[in-house]
């Protein structure tokens, strides 16, 4: 019987010097840009943060989230913000929306500007209304005022951000080129203190995965699991919001890579026998984290089960342990696929020579998403090909959210995947080259397996790398936390339950 759900956590304080840190980091790219440029060092740079919106055309007003951008240079929680930093002077000012008086009876206070100031730590604060002349009357000395506006393109979405705009701004200069290239390549740094409330949401998400985990039974509903690990990180970590939709996923389903949408709304009754692919990430103030645990439904791994799933912790672990500065991401990607393929072969389930199944590129067949990306305030973090790196083609590589060389201060996701999807499977067994390194009749028994995903968010230190969460991933701590056992595992019960694990899985297979 499980315990009953408790946390030693408490939401922390978080410092407005985070932001400040982040603003000061900006200011000194741009400024070593500007420099190297043979430019002025003058100039302001402008965001315009989010809006509240409505469901369509109804007054239902969806919970807001600020834009990642104007977050985290600003930690501004409400909507309706623009904020300005100037050049010359690292000087920050917000511009508050002026709220009618009516407000005060539906929404609450409204609050004196001097709160933005204490509150956010900036320099300054005035009313949207007053831009035009804020920016006129107090960074005219040299002219027109030239205004460093956001816009650029989101390697992952596609998506372009939104360049600031407000009534008066066409008496002003803009340079919409220079900003969101170095904001972006700032944003793949993480300071201390962005890497605390990280690691925070790590650590009440890794929380959360085990109680899912120790109270999964068969017959509930995927929701159920869902709805598990959202009160857990709301109750005791404090977190509203979460990093993405949640995807619980089992059977076949965890073969769906993005299961969990309005079409897929984890709504399946979970069956014993089942693996469940739980990929479940919160967030907290703007920052977040992306977990994904695979285990059995039952809490016994069967032969099958632990042959996928140690096929891909073999793979989460090579990459970790090669983790560090200058390391290509690329190479990474292609070190999971070939310790997923080697495990694939010892299983006869693939057959012949691995080097000439990577050149085949069929690792993609198993694994067609890439192997991680950048995280902080998105759960795709951007920055991920900066000017002049081009995406590759190949399948799988061209799924890849980065070939970037690794960086002290990164943090990425590393997160093998080994799936048996059947409209990939069917395409590779009517390639009359890539088919015959397969054992159809060994893959067949697969067919409705779904698939296996382990997922860390790991930072890149100087010497190596950190894995920020805490979840079991042996099989023998899996089985041993879904029996009720405390985590992280006492010493000497782990050398026992990994010792008559060993057995088992013998035994089984």
């Amino acid at each position: 019987m499980a315990a009953s759900p408790t946390s030693s956590l408490a939401p922390p304080v978080v410092p407005m010097e985070l932001h400040a840190g982040n603003r000061d980091r900006l200011v000194a790219a741009l400024r070593g840009h500007l420099s190297a440029s043979a430019r002025p060092l003058h100039g302001l740079l402008l965001l315009q943060g989010g809006e509240e919106k409505t469901r369509y055309c109804t007054d239902h007003l969806e919970l807001f989230r600020q834009e990642s951008y104007f977050a985290y240079l600003f930690g501004v929680r409400e909507p309706g913000f623009y904020g300005a930093i100037d050049i010359a002077s690292g000087q920050s000012i917000l511009f508050a929306p002026r709220l009618p008086a009516d407000y005060a009876v539906w929404m609450g206070e409204i609050k004196p500007l001097s709160y933005f100031r204490d509150t956010y730590k900036v320099d300054m604060v005035f009313y949207v209304d007053e831009i035009a002349q804020v920016v006129q009357d107090r960074f005219g000395d040299h002219g027109k005022p030239l205004l460093f506006l956001l816009h650029g393109k989101n390697t992952d979405s596609g998506n372009f951000s939104k360049p600031a705009s407000f009534e008066g701004m066409e008496k002003f200069d803009t340079d919409l080129s220079t900003l969101h290239l170095i904001l972006t390549e700032c944003r793949v740094i993480k300071s201390d203190l962005e890497l605390a409330l990280i690691q925070y949401a790590n650590d009440v998400s890794s929380e959360a995965h085990i109680e899912v985990m120790r109270r999964a039974r068969p017959g509930m509903k995927e929701y159920q699991l869902e709805s598990i690990f959202l009160h857990h990180v709301y109750m005791y970590g404090g977190c509203r919001h979460c990093s993405y939709t949640c995807i619980c996923a089992t059977g076949d389903n965890s073969a769906v890579l993005h299961y969990g949408h309005a079409a897929a709304p984890n709504d399946r009754i979970l069956n014993d026998g089942d693996m469940a692919l739980m990929d479940m990430g919160a967030e907290y103030h703007f920052y977040g984290s992306d977990i994904t645990c695979s285990y059995p439904i039952n809490g016994k791994f069967n032969s099958s089960q632990i042959i996928i799933y140690n096929a891909v912790l073999k793979a989460h672990n090579a990459v970790i342990s090669h983790m560090r500065p200058g390391v290509n991401w690329m190479d990474m990607h292609k070190l999971a696929e070939r310790a997923i393929l080697e495990s694939l072969r010892k299983e006869q389930i693939v057959q012949g020579d691995v080097d000439d199944m990577m050149a085949q590129r069929l690792g993609a067949v198993f694994m067609p998403h890439g192997l991680g990306h950048l995280l902080g305030i998105d759960t795709h973090d951007p920055g991920g090909y900066p000017e002049g790196l081009e995406r590759p083609n190949d399948p799988g590589l061209s799924s890849l959210r980065t070939t970037r060389e690794l960086k002290e201060g990164m943090v990425i996701t590393v997160e093998p995947g080994c799936y048996f999807i059947d409209a990939l499977l069917t395409k590779t067994r009517d390639d009359p080259i890539s088919s015959k390194f397969f054992n159809w009749q060994e893959v067949e028994k697969y067919k409705s397996f779904g698939g296996v995903r382990i997922e860390s968010d790991v930072y890149v230190t100087a010497q190596g790398c950190r894995n920020l969460t805490n979840c079991p991933r042996e099989t023998w701590e899996i089985e041993a936390v879904m029996a009720g056992a405390p985590w992280p595992l006492p010493a000497s019960s782990s050398m026992a339950a990994a010792a008559e694990s060993r057995n088992g899985i013998s035994k089984a297979l």
